[in-house]
């Protein structure tokens, strides 16, 4: 069945323009579940032939449903209806671990990574003395080449041989050492995306967000690792298993 089909011609008579047009109809599709996670969408070419409208009005179409997190681009593949990911609560594991588990790519974007001393308050947090020297890494979490989440992580030095041990996951530099967390205390909350994170996010500023603080201790009890990651609100949800405690 045609993509045409599926979502319909476009409207006859409607003053939007057509790329508003596509886009709406295929949010629609996409909302109502006439199109499904990770439905194949045709190429371009066809689409223009499909709906007989240009290529231009394609990719303007499909690049504003890509920001909006609806779909996602995967190179050499095509584009492909986004699936939003789970986060189980109740593992801990990094981000890399999440998305190769669910059949994702995932890649990171460095915004920074420095060696520095650790401020009062993360000498609070990781039971450091003042000016114990820390590493820390700011980056942008990427699955299917679609941006998901900035992650600000400080982990104290002697967890890591240097700032550049960290190639593509943390936990595995971490684990190279034998100083992978254990375990982690996390708190989520519902936050607006800041304009400065939007832009990284490809959202709108002000749009929903979800902040993840975590604090990683080795068995040991000492604390490594402090992270804050800025989520987007609607390509992420996160589940917690509940036990019954009797």
């Amino acid at each position: 069945m045609s993509l045409a089909t599926q979502i319909g011609p476009l409207g006859v008579g409607d003053a939007a323009p057509l790329y508003k047009q596509l886009q709406r109809a295929l949010r629609e599709a996409i909302q109502g579940k006439i199109l499904s996670p990770d439905d194949a969408l045709p190429p371009e070419r066809d689409m223009a032939d499909e709906f007989n409208v240009s290529r231009i009005t394609i990719r303007k179409a499909l690049d504003g449903l890509v920001s909006e997190g609806l779909l996602t681009r995967r190179q050499g593949a095509g584009t492909f209806v986004a699936a939003r990911v789970e986060k189980n609560f109740s593992k801990l594991t990094c981000f890399t671990e999440d998305m190769i588990a669910r059949g994702r790519t995932p890649h990171s974007e460095w915004i920074a990574r420095m060696e520095g001393a650790v401020t009062p308050e993360e000498s609070l947090t990781l039971g450091l003395s003042p000016g114990a020297p820390v590493y820390r890494f700011h980056r942008v979490r990427y699955a299917d080449g679609a941006p998901m989440a900035v992650e600000y992580t400080t982990i104290a030095a002697f967890a890591l041989p240097s700032v550049e041990a960290v190639k593509s996951s943390l936990y595995e530099a971490m684990a190279a050492t034998g100083h992978r967390p254990a375990r982690a205390l996390q708190r989520l909350r519902g936050v607006l995306i800041s304009a400065q994170h939007a832009s990284l996010l490809g959202v709108k500023a002000k749009d929903a967000g979800l902040l993840v603080e975590r604090r990683g201790f080795l068995r040991d009890g000492r604390a490594v690792e402090v992270s804050q990651s800025y989520y987007r609100g609607d390509a992420y949800d996160f589940v917690a298993e509940l036990n019954d405690p009797v």
